[in-house]
């Protein structure tokens, strides 16, 4: 099962300031007031219909919509609404895998008409106590979940049963794929492949061609609905953490150190005092290679100086002038109280 909230930063907006129900909200904006720097975290609903999607640059957002709500982010408030939530969703699985600030894999031990039932009482339970919405899919795997839970966005809830996989996947355009990016989506369309029955019927010796070996494996798998990656039980230790993707793949250490601080000051504000013994980064490149690394101290770290040093060290390793870094993501775990 996949758990993923409805255009998370601007739900939250909108909870806590009522006024902005019905509008489109942009989050993203320089949180001093100004609209010419920034790239939109996250659009509502409203706001994508005028074609204001995630990673837009600000000042392109606001020519598509200059009456726009433009908001900062405020991604301390976030990370604990995030944290009420996936202290919900635990209830519910015996294996949970939190994999951004608004979304999750759970395990559900059950036959598909009881994840049903689950389902919608994880909703109901989101919505009494978080006043959100979250969007559900069911699967037999994490990929086919998760492409589900955004089928029928927002407040949604898909079903795919055990040999229905390419049945439900077949129509959809080969972009609902994860990972698949504008610049694959292009060489796709270029070959005359556009929806995932397509692709499927694409030789997997023309797909390595055009992508790499591994490359075009994982597309002839995934355009399958195969997908053999285990649910990682995140339940111990106990974590926080956030994500950045740039708006452009860079390798400008100016700009990645300067995003891994602003993550870095966030994650720690939003503790609270509690302490963290291990910091982990994750890196990934053009092409979706993607590594992680991690160092952890005898004693419990509780300053964010301290926590960007190790990051700092863990993550320069990675920065090549010949590579090209499409997201960074920081993350603290081993969590207990320090006061």
């Amino acid at each position: 099962m996949h758990v993923d909230m409805d255009a998370f930063y601007a739900a939250v907006e909108e909870r806590d300031n009522p006024s902005l129900k019905g509008k489109p909200v942009v989050i993203g904006a320089d949180p001093k007031g100004g609209k010419g720097r920034g790239v939109v975290s996250t659009s509502s609903y409203e706001a994508r219909k005028f074609g204001i999607r995630s990673g837009m640059p600000i000042t392109i957002a606001y020519r598509k919509n200059p009456n726009a709500i433009f908001l900062p982010v405020n991604m301390r408030k976030y990370i604990a609404v995030s944290n009420a939530i996936m202290e919900i969703l635990k209830v519910y699985s015996s294996k949970f895998e939190q994999v951004s600030i608004d979304e999750a894999f759970l395990e559900i031990d059950s036959d598909f008409l009881q994840a049903r039932e689950t389902a919608n009482k994880i909703k109901q339970d989101v919505y009494e106590r978080e006043k959100l919405t979250c969007s559900i899919g069911v699967a037999t795997n994490k990929l086919v979940a998760k492409i589900a839970s955004d089928y029928k966005k927002p407040d949604g809830m898909t079903i795919v049963k055990n040999g229905e996989e390419t049945l439900f996947l077949s129509p959809l355009p080969v972009r609902k794929i994860p990972g698949i990016g504008p610049k694959t989506e292009a060489v796709l369309k270029v070959k005359g492949v556009e929806t995932i029955r397509q692709l499927r019927s694409t030789p997997l010796f023309a797909l390595q061609e055009w992508f790499g070996k591994k490359g075009g494996e994982r597309l002839h798998e995934t355009s399958k609905g195969i997908d053999n990656s285990p649910l990682e039980d995140e339940r111990e230790p106990k974590s926080a953490g956030a994500e950045v993707t740039f708006e452009k793949d860079t390798n400008d250490k100016t700009e990645i150190y300067g995003t891994l601080a602003k993550m870095c000051r966030e994650v720690v504000k939003s503790l609270k005092g509690q302490g963290f013994k291990t910091v982990v980064i994750k890196v990934r490149y053009q092409g979706f290679e993607t590594h992680t690394s991690q160092n952890s101290a005898k004693h419990f770290m509780k300053e964010y100086e301290e926590a960007l040093d190790v990051a700092k060290r863990l993550i320069e390793p990675y920065l090549q002038k010949d590579r090209k870094i499409r997201l960074i993501g920081f993350r603290v775990v081993n969590l207990e109280s320090t006061s």
